[in-house]
């Protein structure tokens, strides 16, 4: 019976490392992801307020001769 006791805790606590390391790893994905979007945020929003300074191009139809 001593055995499997020790066994269990063994599983037990590898199940914990596992879990810790597991979380860390989710915790750096959100992360990542977190600063991937504010940078993309950024850049679209320096890129609206560019194309907001530009003059805008006026664009003519033309017409069809009867």
């Amino acid at each position: 019976m001593p055995k499997d006791m020790a066994e269990l805790k063994d599983r037990r606590a590898q199940q914990a490392a596992d879990g810790a390391k597991a979380m860390a790893e989710y915790r750096a994905e959100v992360a990542a992801v977190r600063e991937k979007t504010a940078r993309l945020r950024a850049a679209r929003l320096a890129k609206e307020a560019a194309e907001a300074r530009q003059p805008k191009a006026i664009i003519q139809k033309k017409t069809k001769a009867a």
